[in-house]
């Protein structure tokens, strides 16, 4: 099936401040997860995640095609790419969703070739064991530390997106705990079950984070 040529020239219109996540979404990556989603945010982006929508008649590789491109920015973390346990397999997803952006950024012809990324890692040239084409290419590294997550993601954004008069790592990650505390007391109010908080869907979970931002 052939596809508008037009159609496919025309950038979203929020590509300027959409910033496409690749990441694990499992229980244990939530704790780097949420801070990640609240600096973003925070900050005045828009993270765009593969599961802000769930269409079982939409192939995944099609809509995570679709987030990037419509994504100026975006971040990949590969610190899960390594099996954990005996005859278990490379999680070669996150790796094969970076591959797609320097594609779309490399072979473009509009402004998508401005795209700007930053690559995650637990420690720094880890992910080189693996993916040794990426040998010279500044990474950052947060050791599965939430705290070294946010000062990544803030001064990524201050270096290369070039924000300025930016609130330190330090202010917004107490801006991430009060929010968390505020959060948590308001949904049990509504009467969330801790199951219900801690697997909230991120799309839930980033409309909260909005909310709470753009409160006076």
């Amino acid at each position: 099936m052939s596809q508008d040529n037009t159609n496919l020239n025309k950038l979203d219109p929020e590509f300027g401040t959409n910033v496409f996540i690749n990441c694990p979404f499992d229980e244990k990556y939530y704790e780097l997860l949420r801070p990640l989603l609240f600096t973003i945010i925070y900050l005045g982006f828009n993270p765009k995640i593969a599961s802000e929508r769930t269409d079982s008649g939409e192939l995944r590789i099609n809509k995570i095609c679709e987030l990037i491109r419509s994504s100026k920015y975006s971040i990949h973390d590969l610190s899960r790419l390594q099996a954990r346990k005996k005859k278990e397999f490379y999680r070669l997803n996150m790796a094969f969703e970076l591959g797609i952006e320097y594609g779309c950024r490399y072979f473009a012809s509009n402004n998508l070739r401005d795209k700007r990324c930053l690559i995650l890692e637990k420690a720094r040239y880890q992910y080189m064991k693996a993916l040794s084409d990426l040998s010279g290419v500044d990474i950052k590294s947060h050791n599965n530390d939430p705290i070294k997550m946010v000062r990544a993601i803030r001064d990524w954004f201050v270096e290369t997106v070039r924000l300025r008069n930016v609130d330190s790592a330090t202010m917004i990650w107490y801006s991430f705990n009060e929010f968390t505390s505020d959060f948590y007391k308001q949904r049990k109010s509504e009467r969330f079950s801790d199951e219900d908080l801690n697997m909230m869907p991120p799309p839930e979970y980033i409309d909260f984070i909005k909310g709470w931002v753009q409160s006076p």
